[in-house]
């Protein structure tokens, strides 16, 4: 494995550690006991897009696709023997 392998492995393995902290940081969706509760219709829940939560899942988009084009571009590398 030369160089431009291990650069792109290394790559891989901080995109999947940062891929399972920003999963792990996301609250659960607990939509149905807001209903039970009457909290459905709370501040937090209106201003959804700016919080946090919106943060957190446009970051876990943007390194899953990271993540799939790495991915794909170490199997092609490999499979013409670049690698």
């Amino acid at each position: 494995m030369n160089a431009l392998g291990i650069i792109f492995g290394i790559v891989l393995a901080v995109v999947s550690v940062a891929i399972i902290i920003v999963i792990i940081l996301q609250e659960g969706n607990q939509q149905g006991i807001g209903v039970v509760t009457g909290a459905a219709d709370s501040y937090f829940s209106k201003n959804k897009a700016r919080s946090i939560d919106a943060f957190l899942s446009r970051w876990t988009k943007v390194f899953a696709a990271i993540f799939v084009i790495f991915v794909i571009a170490l199997n092609v590398l490999s499979y013409f023997d670049i690698l």
